[in-house]
């Protein structure tokens, strides 16, 4: 069973008599330790598909299985409980609260989660060692620069253990050679056993991933079957699909 089931999911919208199908039954599995891109131009969906995903938004028709839990029809605090234990989010612009330092932005989603002090202040250290920001514990957001303040970002998404790091344009704000460090970061990540999901518009970064799905017109284009194409991605060599439904 595959970490992530979306099975004919659809998201509609109606605006002024207009039905318009932000996604339109689109079906996708995404398996433990996967490091992907899902890729777009603006307005092709991209966006539906990660807030479907990172369990922010819900479908209008269609199922969403996560990590065994069925998600489509959880309530909003149901929803918050598995964006918390399941899901860590990284963000272009890093979302680090100015007036606290390092290890308290760690911190914030453990708060949520109701754990002790003693225990956040330990989780957080061991996730900024991790990406190695275990030097900078007292530095506010505005001393770091922007590939440290990511590295935070990650290690506030680390920190409640979740099995699926979302991190949207999470280079944007970068420049190349810092982009490729924060990118090897989620490489190494994945190949420690999270499932890694990168959502961008840029081909280049989209390029780093083994497996790439691109969403135009809230479809996904360019279906390959593997077992059609003779492929078997669990052999060793074995080329990754382009884009995979």
């Amino acid at each position: 069973m595959a970490l992530l089931e979306l099975r004919n999911i659809s998201k509609i919208y109606h605006l002024g008599g207009e039905e318009i199908r932000a996604l339109d039954d689109v079906s996708l599995d995404i398996g433990e330790g996967e490091f992907i891109s899902i890729i777009g131009p603006s307005g092709s969906g991209k966006s539906t598909l990660m807030h479907i995903v990172g369990c922010l938004d819900t479908p209008s028709k269609g199922t969403v299985r996560l990590d065994g839990v069925e998600a489509q029809n959880a309530s909003q605090t149901q929803l918050a409980h598995l964006r918390n234990k399941k899901i860590g989010f990284v963000f272009q612009f890093f979302n680090l609260l100015p007036k606290l330092n390092v290890v308290q932005n760690v911190e914030l989603p453990m708060i949520y989660a109701g754990l002790s002090a003693k225990e956040r202040r330990e989780r957080a250290l061991k996730a900024l060692e991790a990406v190695e920001m275990g030097n900078r514990l007292k530095n506010r957001p505005s001393q770091l620069s922007g590939g440290q303040q990511q590295r935070v970002a990650i290690a506030r998404a680390l920190v409640n253990d979740p099995k699926i790091i979302l991190a949207d344009e999470p280079t944007g704000n970068l420049d190349t050679h810092t982009g490729e460090v924060i990118l090897a970061l989620f490489r190494r990540l994945s190949a420690e056993g999270r499932t890694v999901i990168l959502v961008t518009h840029n081909p280049e970064i989209a390029a780093v991933t083994p497996r790439r799905i691109e969403i135009r017109n809230g479809k996904i284009a360019d279906k390959v079957d593997e077992r059609l194409a003779g492929l078997d991605r669990t052999k060793p060599g074995s080329p990754a699909p382009i884009s995979v439904a």
